[in-house]
């Protein structure tokens, strides 16, 4: 397959993460796992559809464009036929300005566009499909999301909160990110449901994961108890819990092709 990453522009950069492609010409797929990242995806099939399965492997076939909100965990896609999606990729808080609605009831959900702006989804979604090229697709979802923008809905302490969890790597705490916006701990969860999708502890666990991942992926360590440590993790144990919590496999699993990883778990 081939994944391509484009930047925003200027004026939706705070807000947009990247937009990105997928393409593939096969008509026969594995399954892929997907973790949870912190971010919301809006996704649009312009080829064949993906299904998606639960934890019971049960399946249900994508519709053509939609919302995936934030995940708390993996679940599994496979494309039915050739590939062709485009997505815009949201910072953690940052779909919470184009939707009138708090981002927590499209959280692990697959929600239709039409859910946030109605007749006009269904237009974005014929045009895309006009489209003949990424940066088509690109220029007609930029210029449709700056038309539904609502800077009233920029919540800057969510904001600040979520930068701060990301800056530490998700090795910080409730406590310290209220004291920091001098805010109530009730308050502050409130507005990050509304804003993010999930709780600012659930948000901080999965930046973590990510990043020991990111530390595990690129061999930036010397065994896996220093990457748990580096990790913000109370021991090699507490991080194969959050491992296996987030993407239904301990490690040994996910990396059983790589046998120089696996032998850094002691895990029979």
């Amino acid at each position: 397959m081939e994944y391509h990453e484009y930047p925003p522009s200027a004026a939706l950069a705070p807000f947009v993460k990247c937009f990105w492609s997928l393409e593939s010409d096969d008509e026969t797929h594995e399954r892929d796992r997907i973790f949870p990242d912190g971010n919301i995806e809006l996704i649009l099939h312009y080829r064949d559809l993906f299904k998606k399965y639960d934890d019971a492997g049960n399946a249900v076939v994508q519709p053509r464009s939609f919302f995936h909100g934030q995940l708390k965990r993996y679940f599994e896609l496979q494309p039915t036929g050739k590939v062709g999606v485009f997505s815009a990729r949201f910072h953690p808080a940052g779909l919470r300005p184009f939707v009138p609605f708090s981002v927590s009831k499209i959280t692990d959900l697959t929600a239709p566009t039409t859910q946030a702006w109605g007749e006009k989804a269904i237009q974005l979604e014929r045009d895309l499909l006009k489209a003949d090229t990424t940066e088509q697709r690109i220029s007609i979802m930029e210029t449709f999301l700056l038309g539904q923008l609502n800077q009233e809905q920029v919540d800057a302490i969510v904001e600040n909160c979520v930068g701060s969890i990301i800056e530490q790597s998700g090795i910080t705490s409730v406590d310290e990110l209220t004291q920091q916006q001098a805010i109530g701990k009730r308050a502050l969860e409130r507005r990050f449901q509304q804003s993010v999708g999930l709780s600012p502890k659930l948000f901080a666990r999965i930046i973590r994961f990510n990043y020991a991942l990111q530390l595990i992926e690129k061999r930036d360590f010397s065994n896996f108890t220093v990457i748990a440590y580096e990790g913000g993790f109370y021991d090699q144990a507490h991080f194969i819990k959050d491992f296996h919590d987030l993407t239904g496999l301990n490690p040994k699993q996910y990396f059983s092709k790589n046998l120089e990883m696996v032998r850094f778990f002691n895990l029979d």
